[in-house]
C-alpha cells in the first residue's frame, strides 16, 4: 500500500475533512523545523498506532516514516479511532490518520532505517521478538528510542540493549506508561519511607492472558497468508515456517518464539513497583511452577495457560530506604487468573482485584494496590495503627512527570528535548525487563536457576539455551 492509498483508505472512515498539521500553516502553533523531532514508528498499527497517536498530536513531532508488515491493519488502527464515540479519540485518530498519510511507508525496519537519513528518533512497538533487533539498528545510526514493553525477547538481548545505552548516551524509554503515572511514583515514596516497616515479601499477580490471547493451546495448521501481510518480514529472525492463522496481528504474544506471555506483558507494569520501590538487584534464585505448555513440550508453540514465578532477593538496594529490611526478599508473580491467598488480616468480605496488583508484605501491615499502583489500601498488623494516614503524611519525593501516565510518549519527545529528565530508560528499564524474563528462562529450562550478582546462571547446563537465542541469517544482533 502507497501513501496515496493509505490516505483513501484511512480517510474514509471518517467524514471529517483532511487535516493539514499546523507546523504546515506556520501562525499558531508553528514549530520551526529545527525544533522538530523526526520520528519513524516501527509496528504502526496496534500498539504502536496507541503509542504514535500522542506523538501526532504534538506540534513539535513530525512522523516522516513507519514501518510495518501489513499497512491494512494500520489503517484498520486509525479507522477505529476516528469511528469512536469519544471525541478525544477521534482528534487523535484525524491526527494519526494525517501524520501516516504523510509519512513514507515500509514493510521492512531494516529498509527504512537503511533509507531515511533525517530521522531523529523512531518508536518500536513490534511483537517482541523484534524489539531488540530494531532498537539496536537504530541507535547504532544515533537514534533515540522507544520501545514497548517486555523491552526484549531474551534476557541475553536485554543486556546488550542496556549496555549500548549506556555506551551512546540516547534517550531511551521503556513503554511501561505507569511508570510515569503520580500513583505508581506515590506506592514508591509510601514504600521507602517505612509506614509499612521492613518489607519481607511481594506478590503480584495479573488475569492474563484470560481471552486476551491463546496460550496452552497447540500450534494452528498453516494456511494461506492474507493479503498484504509481509509474513517473512513478519517472522524476522525465526526460521522460516507456513503462515499460520491466530498469531498475527495480536495473538503472538502467547506463541513461544514471538511473545513472551504474560509475565512480559503485564510484568513490566506490576514488578515495576516493586523493584523500583525496593531497589531490587538480579534475583539470586528463580523458578516458575505451571500449566502444561501448548502443543509438543520438546518444541512447545505457546506458553502454559498460567504460571506461579517465585524469586528470591538476597537484599533491598540502597534506594530502599526505610523499607530496607537487611536481608533476602522473596517476590511471587502469579498470572492465568491465579490470585496470591486472601491475606489473613482482611475484614470479611475482603477481595483481591483479578485483574491484576500487588501487595508489599511488612513488618507493621500491607499496601495492597491494583494495575498502575491506583486504589491502594492498607491493612495493619496492629489494629491501633492506621497506616493510610501516615502513609498520607509521607512527603513527595519522587519528581513527576507532567501529563503523568498519559504523557509517557510526550516526557520521551521533552527528554530528546532536554527539557525533562526521561522517565524510564533503558539503564532502568532494561534491568527490571531482566527480572521479568529471568522467569521466562526458568519455566524453559523447567528447573530453578541459580544466578550471581553479575549474571551468570550456575546450575544449568546450557545457560545460553534458555537466556539467549538463534537468529535467521540477515536478521542478526549488530556487534
Amino acid at each position: 500500500m502507497n501513501r496515496r492509498d493509505f490516505a483513501r483508505t484511512a480517510a474514509a472512515a471518517s467524514v471529517a475533512p483532511f487535516v493539514v498539521p499546523r507546523h504546515v500553516l506556520g501562525g499558531a502553533g508553528f514549530v520551526a523545523p529545527s525544533d522538530t523531532v523526526v520520528v519513524g514508528v516501527i509496528g504502526a498499527g496496534g500498539m504502536g498506532a496507541s503509542n504514535a497517536a500522542p506523538l501526532a498530536m504534538m506540534d513539535d513531532v513530525r512522523i516522516a516514516a513507519i514501518a510495518d508488515v501489513d499497512m491494512g491493519v494500520v489503517a484498520q488502527a486509525v479507522e477505529r479511532r476516528l469511528a469512536s464515540d469519544n471525541p478525544d479519540a477521534r482528534q487523535a485518530g484525524a491526527a494519526l490518520r494525517d501524520a501516516y498519510a504523510s509519512a513514507t511507508p515500509y514493510a521492512d525496519y531494516r529498509e527504512m532505517l537503511a533509507a531515511e537519513s533525517g530521522l531523529d528518533a523512531v518508536l518500536v512497538a513490534t511483537p517482541d521478538h523484534h524489539h531488540a533487533l530494531a532498537a539496536l539498528m537504530a541507535m547504532d545510526r544515533g537514534l533515540h528510542v522507544y520501545a514497548q514493553k517486555p523491552l526484549t525477547y531474551t534476557v541475553d538481548e536485554s543486556r546488550r540493549l542496556a549496555a549500548k545505552a549506556a555506551s551512546t548516551g540516547l534517550v531511551t524509554q521503556m513503554g511501561n506508561q505507569g511508570h510515569s503515572g503520580d500513583d505508581g511514583r506515590r506506592v514508591v515514596e509510601v514504600v521507602r519511607a517505612g509506614v509499612l516497616g521492613k518489607i519481607r515479601e511481594v506478590q503480584a499477580w495479573t488475569n492474563r492472558p484470560n481471552g486476551w490471547w491463546p496460550q496452552g493451546v497447540p500450534m494452528p495448521e498453516p494456511a494461506p497468508a492474507p493479503a498484504g501481510l509481509a509474513w517473512d518480514v513478519y517472522l524476522g529472525p525465526n526460521e522460516p515456517m507456513a503462515y499460520r492463522p491466530g498469531i498475527h496481528p495480536f495473538g503472538w504474544r502467547g506463541f513461544v518464539g514471538f511473545g513472551v506471555g504474560s509475565l512480559g506483558d503485564m510484568g513490566a507494569h506490576l514488578v515495576d513497583f516493586p523493584v523500583w520501590a525496593l531497589d531490587l538487584p538480579r534475583p539470586s534464585r528463580v523458578e516458575t511452577r505451571h500449566t502444561p505448555w501448548g502443543g509438543d513440550r520438546e518444541d512447545p508453540a505457546t506458553y502454559p495457560l498460567a504460571t506461579v514465578t517465585t524469586y528470591r532477593f538476597d537484599a533491598a538496594g540502597p534506594a530502599a530506604g526505610a523499607a530496607d529490611p537487611g536481608g533476602a526478599i522473596g517476590m511471587t508473580w502469579y498470572d492465568g487468573g491465579l490470585l496470591p491467598p486472601t491475606p489473613t488480616q482482611a475484614p470479611d468480605g475482603f477481595t483481591l482485584d483479578p485483574n491484576g496488583g500487588v501487595i508489599f508484605v511488612g513488618e507493621r501491615g500491607l499496601l495492597i494496590h491494583e494495575t498502575y499502583g491506583t486504589n491502594p489500601r492498607f491493612l495493619s498488623n496492629d489494629p491501633a495503627l492506621d497506616l493510610g494516614a501516615e502513609a498520607a503524611d509521607v512527603p513527595t519525593s519522587l519528581p513527576r512527570v507532567e501529563g503523568g501516565i498519559r504523557a509517557h510518549e510526550a516526557n520521551w519527545i521533552r527528554a530528546i528535548q532536554g527539557t525533562e529528565p526521561v522517565s524510564c530508560p533503558f539503564g532502568y528499564g532494561a534491568h527490571l525487563n531482566e527480572i521479568m524474563l529471568l522467569g521466562i528462562a526458568a519455566m524453559s529450562a523447567g528447573q530453578p536457576l541459580a544466578v550471581t550478582s553479575d549474571g551468570a546462571v550456575t546450575n544449568h547446563p546450557d545457560p545460553a539455551s534458555v537466556l539467549s537465542r538463534t537468529y535467521r541469517a540477515g536478521w542478526e544482533l549488530p556487534a
